[in-house]
């Protein structure tokens, strides 16, 4: 029998007890596994690491390429960024997979209602790159990006996903009716990468109706794709349905790294007090076993914790409550104690090994034809009166022979005014430039000068057009 060389993560606070508990349960199937056991989180950044995360554990994952890891807590004081968002970007674990299943024998509003869906969310880009600037004292940004790549990675997951675990529809889930331009990337490259899967039913849905949705009607569902807020969100949203987090299993993919956790925190005010639920956890090690082809292990112990919770009825407090709350360690024996047994009227899924090579994807798939620059955004700290900064602009444009096309505030014209209304101003506005014909760097360079003469400018943005097309939205009010 091959051994499996796996690193583990035992986390902070409960992540002790629920990784014991997972581990204790595979290493009884009889599976061969060695177990690396490596830090990260609160006492890393306490002995002063910013990262949370060590080079010992970096290096361990680096050559195990699977890592099994408990909750990691962010003190307050010490560090930077998360240590969980650090792991994930340091090994590009792309796509994340939230499965949401319900289990026999934990009652929830939605109990017989055979919830059975997978949130497939993209993990390294959109708002959660963390990319934030103050633009003014009173005004912050976070730079929403989107790239063709992104999506085509965690589009082609998706599906394949799908397929790997013999599911027949799939949904796009986006707000590409309001930012047509980031989430609409994501709808355009599902509907385009949907026609090389004639096998499954794909369809796209507006994020919002999504959420409805999934509260009025959860089991019409089986896999959504999603942006990294959006997921984030919908996954959390789902793993209500099904009792809460402590049922929540997660799986970081990345082409050359998976990080398998769970997504409860560390909960610390329950740590040592032998209490808390490790399904989570371990239905993470289920996966963990799935994706390295260990299907039976996988399924003997799924079954274990559906007879350990449906037929012997051991629970833990998160389910029952305090006074009929079976122990940690009292659920994890009773697991073992099933291991081999099968629960009637559970459909098992034919589970396929993952499908998935990113390595002809390129950086730029959308090559225009051709491109140019029409005009340029600059967005200026102001707080003088609208009709006198809307003068000093025209009066810059007319210095760098551009024309001043409108100014906005959050999106919204202000100037010039076409109502008798007075508009609901920020310290923040932004200045539409146009040309009169195509812009090089040389004329931004000179309406930046005039601008900056009068004016305090945070930053630019070009206004491209590609194959005809405006790469950016029209303000509203903007004709």
């Amino acid at each position: 029998m091959t051994a499996h060389n796996i690193t583990l993560i035992p986390g902070d606070g409960i992540g002790p007890e629920v990784t014991k508990a997972a581990r204790k349960i595979i290493d009884a199937t009889g599976i061969k596994i060695n177990w690396e056991i490596c830090e990260a989180g609160a006492e890393v950044f306490k002995k002063g690491k910013a990262t949370g995360v060590p080079q010992e554990t970096i290096d361990s994952i680096n050559k195990n390429k699977i890592a099994l890891k408990g909750p990691l807590e962010t003190p307050v004081g010490f560090g930077e960024k998360s240590a969980n968002v650090t792991l994930r970007k340091m090994f590009e674990t792309y796509g994340n997979i939230r499965p949401v299943r319900e289990f026999p024998g934990v009652k929830t509003p939605y109990s017989r209602r055979n919830i059975d869906l997978v949130i497939v969310r993209e993990n390294v880009e959109d708002l959660y790159a963390g990319i934030e600037h103050m633009q003014t004292p009173n005004v912050a940004q976070c730079l929403k990006l989107i790239s063709r790549k992104g999506c085509e990675k965690i589009v082609r997951l998706g599906f394949e996903f799908a397929r790997s675990q013999g599911r027949k529809t799939i949904h796009c889930a986006t707000k590409a009716n309001i930012m047509k331009f980031s989430e609409g990337m994501l709808k355009r490259t599902f509907e385009e990468i949907a026609k090389e899967y004639p096998d499954l039913k794909a369809e796209h849905i507006i994020v919002d109706n999504c959420a409805h949705q999934l509260v009025k009607k959860p089991e019409q569902f089986e896999v959504i794709v999603t942006t990294n807020m959006n997921g984030d969100i919908l996954s959390d949203l789902s793993s209500a349905l099904i009792g809460g987090l402590g049922f929540a299993p997660g799986a970081n993919i990345g082409d050359n790294a998976c990080i398998f956790e769970a997504v409860h925190g560390s909960a610390p005010k329950y740590a040592g007090k032998n209490t808390i639920n490790p399904m989570a956890v371990i239905l993470s090690g289920v996966m963990m076993l799935r994706h390295l082809g260990e299907f039976k292990h996988a399924l003997d112990i799924e079954h274990a914790l559906f007879v350990t919770c449906a037929v012997d009825k051991v629970l833990t407090r998160d389910v029952v409550g305090d006074a009929n709350a079976a122990s940690t360690t009292l659920f994890t024996d009773t697991v073992i104690k099933n291991l081999g047994k099968r629960l009637d009227g559970v459909v098992d899924r034919p589970y396929k090994p993952l499908n998935i090579d990113n390595s002809n994807i390129p950086i730029a798939s959308i090559k225009p034809k051709e491109r140019f620059v029409e005009g340029v955004d600059v967005f200026i700290e102001n707080i003088k009166p609208i009709v006198e900064l809307g003068k000093a602009m025209e009066q810059a444009a007319a210095a760098a022979s551009m024309k001043l096309k409108l100014v906005t505030c959050r999106g919204m014209k202000v100037y010039p005014l076409t109502t008798n209304s007075v508009p609901d101003l920020t310290d923040q506005v932004t200045a539409r430039f146009a040309g009169n014909g195509p812009l090089d760097d040389s004329q931004i360079q000179k309406i930046i000068t005039e601008v900056g003469k009068v004016a305090n400018w945070s930053h630019i943005e070009k206004l491209h057009v590609f194959d005809g097309k405006p790469g950016y939205t029209r303000a509203h009010g903007e004709e």
